[in-house]
């Protein structure tokens, strides 16, 4: 019987493995007996500037084992007449002797804009995450990693992406920068990292989902639209953390009143975490005050934002009463805030009296600020809690486990990305209905949206309302499921919400995979 050949997949990373041995004379001697690339393997392999990096690890979770591969290094895209555009750098990971045809793999990025995939692949998927305390605090420095028990690769082959300018990924010599630094220019350059990845790694016959976290979701919804229509490429699944598809839920706007009866339940569940609301909702569960929040504020508080300065005095009293109770602040500062608390203030407010200002990305974290009466907070303590351990981590973590070398500052969360362009003139970026457009087309993809209560970046009520005014189908409504977590933003770094998550998308996964 004739012996299998390998697949174009295999050879390729064969001889890109053999190049990269080669150069630092470590070739090893289980490698000696892997065959010369072909020539259009060889030119296919020239196409990697940088060149890969390919390791083998393990990760044990309970009694079984996941063997698995690690490919780091950046893929340049070009224009059609070969020019360089960008090298995109990429970290992935895949199961050893898998089938391709069903091992879903899922191309993972956080948001921002100006965001590396840091947080996802170090704090949620990864198989090795970055060590959290497991209360709200900021942790003592030098910081770790260690092996991930609810990592994302029990489901899935994983692809984390960084968008141009964020991690090491850059503009090739001579493109402006701004070319990949705007909503459609950002779709346009991870769809085709996506095509090309998916072409060239040979998976265009697998299950494929795209988990976008943040800005990462607005990048999402507009991804499952670009790759379906431009590149014939159909998605099984699609994971939004943290979800905002429409900007005017949460930009606090002169004449814009949407967000604040869309942030007053995560106004409460902050209140409630610190205990801070009325005496009857405090005692009571927080599912019990949610209900209490969410009813009044599609209620009678939208209603009365609605009147503006028609708004009777009696009634605004009122008004300012039940806020009050839901919020922790005081009817007083309610009153001079026209009943809009807007999100800054709030996180100054809430804990003036203890000289504590509150976290934006997870309201359970507290910091402390220079000055105790201004109206803003100096930083956000729940991210100073994360950028540290996180930044750390995935610096250590790729030199030292994935053996991947760069001397660029690895980007985490930039600025130099701004200013972004969100085109077409409007002040509201809304990629919900792209999303709606891509599951119209394709009524087998299924969408799945974490949220956090004590997210106050990208509340979760919000959120509901973004998907509730989608103008879906009937029959395609229940393709979306929510989940709800005790945390914040990330809300991985929160161990029981961590698990949970981890449960929630396995069953995701077992759902969107086969139908």
């Amino acid at each position: 019987m004739t012996a299998p050949q390998p697949s174009v997949r295999q050879r390729l990373c064969s001889a890109l493995a053999l190049c990269t041995l080669a150069l630092s004379g470590t070739l090893a001697a289980q490698d000696a007996a892997v065959e010369a690339p072909t020539e259009a393997e060889a030119q296919a392999a020239s196409n990697w500037r940088e060149g890969l990096e390919f390791s083998r690890h393990e990760l044990t979770l309970g009694e079984r084992t996941l063997a698995y591969r690690a490919t780091t290094g950046t893929m340049q895209l070009r224009e059609e007449d070969g020019s360089p555009r960008a090298d995109m750098f990429f970290v992935a990971y895949t199961l050893d002797e898998q089938d391709s045809a069903t091992r879903p793999v899922t191309f993972c990025f956080n948001g921002g804009p100006g965001s590396s995939s840091v947080w996802l692949h170090m704090g949620a998927w990864g198989p090795r995450r970055v060590r959290m305390p497991e209360d709200p605090v900021t942790p003592a420095p030098p910081f770790g990693v260690e092996d991930n028990p609810f990592s994302l690769l029990v489901d899935s082959d994983l692809v984390f992406i960084d968008p141009v300018t964020t991690g090491y990924s850059r503009a090739a010599e001579g493109v402006d920068d701004s070319d990949f630094h705007g909503v459609n220019e950002d779709i346009d350059a991870v769809a085709e990292f996506i095509r090309l990845w998916t072409t060239r790694f040979e998976r265009w016959s697998s299950p494929k989902f795209l988990a976008g976290e943040s800005y990462g979701t607005t990048r999402a919804a507009g991804l499952a639209s670009r790759l379906q229509d431009q590149h014939g490429m159909s998605l099984n699944g699609i994971v939004l953390v943290s979800s905002i598809l429409n900007f005017q839920t949460a930009r606090f706007d002169a004449g814009n009143d949407l967000p604040y009866p869309l942030f007053l339940p995560t106004y409460t569940a902050t209140a409630w975490y610190h205990g801070r609301l009325a005496p009857d909702l405090q005692s009571g569960e927080l599912s019990a005050a949610l209900e209490a929040s969410q009813e009044f504020a599609l209620g009678e508080y939208t209603s009365a934002l609605a009147l503006g300065d028609r708004l009777p005095a009696d009634r605004a009293a009122s008004v300012a009463a039940q806020l009050a109770r839901l919020t922790g602040l005081s009817e007083d500062y309610l009153v001079r805030s026209h009943l809009r608390p807007v999100i800054h203030e709030f996180c100054k407010e809430l804990q003036r009296d203890e000289a504590e200002s509150t976290g934006r990305l997870d309201s359970r974290f507290t910091g402390h600020d220079a000055d105790g009466v201004g109206s803003g907070t100096d930083y956000d303590p729940s991210y100073s809690a994360i950028v540290g351990p996180f930044t750390a981590g995935l610096n250590a973590y790729l030199r030292g486990e994935l053996g991947y070398e760069n001397d660029l500052p690895y980007e985490i969360l930039t600025g130099r990305v701004h200013p972004w362009n969100y085109g077409n003139g409007n002040r509201y970026v809304d990629t919900a209905d792209r999303l709606r457009s891509a599951m119209s087309k394709n009524p087998s993809l299924k969408v799945f949206v974490a949220n956090g209560y004590y997210d106050l970046a990208t509340p979760y009520f919000a959120t509901e309302y973004t998907i509730s005014h989608m103008a879906l189908p009937a029959a395609l409504r229940d393709n979306v499921s929510m989940a709800y977590y005790e945390a914040g933003h990330m809300m991985y770094i929160h161990e029981p919400s961590a698990a949970k998550l981890a449960a929630d998308l396995s069953a995701f996964y077992a759902s969107a995979s086969t139908h």
